[in-house]
């Protein structure tokens, strides 16, 4: 079977820039604001709405604008777009759908975690010791303390000043380091009270870029939870992933935190944000900011806006659907060779393939294509999980690839997906 191929740059920018919404890169200089003579690099700052996302939020604004709580067809249309979001949405961070709570955005996501904090320490302490609230509130009680570092973005710096100066709480504003930029994992630990009941640190910084230790800090803090007495309010674990989403992988469960913050108008989506929430209600708490008819919960109720939110899980497909299987930390790659698996049922490497109307490729080594479905053995001995090894593909490109046959396989690639997805 002859194999279609591709420059490497090509496939790394154009291929899967696509999948991922079109990164800075892909976008012709009449998307974005000032004229076709500027050239727009402030994309830490917001991000065009990709061409795809407007569609959907149109089609969604078109055909599903019943309210998602009505049995009707407009309304059962908004139910599914809903659902199929979250769902999408929950995977981009590797949790589930139910994990996810939709926002207006960033702001209101990091506000509800830091009052869910408060609300939390406030009942954790009232169950353990037996004290009303208003002795709590009196200040009686210690108040809760929180932990961030000093360069927050201002929904989180400024909640936290809020709540210091209305003395509903005591604040560290961790410095970071002057030789890293970083917010070193020792001085964290360092600043932990009996009374710390959340850490909120971002996961990347929007001026400099730097991406801070997530993951070391949440291992440590959970040691710190096992070692501390009973009476003490377990510390929950937060990062505003606002600049990191969309741009490096972000994993709930390989960080460690209970929360995300989720923003769509930083990797091409609309303005709505969403909280991932780490088993809401149970595993972690959820305390509300708004009270009414009981939508995404009770956790934030209000009629959902079915058309942003459509948008927004647009916004992440592509990222949440691409696992990369040759990207391995401190190994460099072959530059004409990609393996990834599209994640999801019935996207089988081989169904892919055989369903692709231009694509010649193979799921892996071609002295081993009579193995049927089974998953490369190469891939599982690298560490890769079963169901997404089952999923791969491997694209090896050569010299007499044009940009124009690497855009005809983005395309052949995305309708195969979507036709095999309405068949699941």
């Amino acid at each position: 079977m002859a194999e279609k191929s591709g420059p490497p740059i090509i496939l790394d920018h154009n291929l899967w820039g696509n999948f991922t919404h079109h990164y800075g890169s892909d976008l012709d200089h009449h998307d974005v604001p000032d004229g076709p003579d500027r050239i727009y690099m402030d994309y830490n700052a917001t991000t065009p709405v990709d061409p795809e996302v407007i569609g959907v939020v149109t089609d969604a604004l078109t055909d599903a604008w019943g309210n998602p709580s009505s049995n009707y067809l407009p309304g059962l249309k908004a139910r599914d777009i809903i659902y199929h979001s979250r769902d999408t949405i929950a995977r981009m961070v590797g949790g589930k759908a139910a994990d996810i709570i939709f926002t207006s955005g960033g702001t209101e996501a990091n506000n509800l975690v830091f009052h869910t904090a408060v609300e939390h320490f406030r009942k954790s302490k009232t169950s353990a010791e037996g004290v009303t609230n208003s002795q709590q509130l009196n200040g009686r009680g210690s108040l809760p303390h929180i932990i961030i570092s000093n360069v927050e973005h201002d929904s989180i710096k400024l909640t936290a000043k809020h709540l210091l100066k209305e003395g509903k709480a005591d604040v560290t504003f961790v410095p970071v380091s002057k030789v890293t930029a970083r917010v070193e994992v020792e001085d964290v630990i360092a600043a932990i009270r009996p009374t710390t009941c959340l850490v909120s640190i971002m996961l990347a910084n929007n001026e400099t870029g730097i991406i801070m230790p997530i993951k070391d800090i949440c291992q440590r803090v959970k040691d710190v939870n096992k070692q501390r007495a009973a009476s003490a309010p377990r510390i929950l674990l937060h990062t505003d992933a606002a600049q990191a989403i969309g741009k490096i992988r972000v994993d709930a469960h390989e960080l460690g935190v209970d929360y995300i913050t989720i923003v769509g108008h930083k990797f091409y989506g609309p303005r709505i944000g969403a909280l991932f929430v780490n088993d809401p209600g149970t595993t972690t708490p959820v305390y509300p900011l708004l009270f009414g008819g009981g939508q995404e919960r009770n956790f934030r109720p209000g009629t959902e806006n079915t058309a942003m939110i459509a948008g927004l899980g647009k916004a992440v497909f592509g990222k949440d659907k691409i696992h990369f299987n040759s990207h391995f930390s401190g190994s460099d790659i072959l530059p004409n060779t990609c393996n990834f698996s599209i994640l999801g049922r019935g996207l089988q490497g081989r169904r892919v393939l055989s369903t692709c109307r231009r694509l010649l490729a193979s799921v892996g080594a071609a002295c081993h294509s009579d193995r049927g479905d089974q998953p490369s053995h190469i891939l599982l001995s690298c560490g890769i999980p079963y169901d997404v090894a089952t999923n791969a593909l491997r694209i090896s490109v050569g010299r007499s690839t044009s940009r124009e046959d690497v855009d005809i396989v983005v395309e052949d690639l995305r309708d195969t997906v979507e036709q095999l997805e309405r068949m699941n």
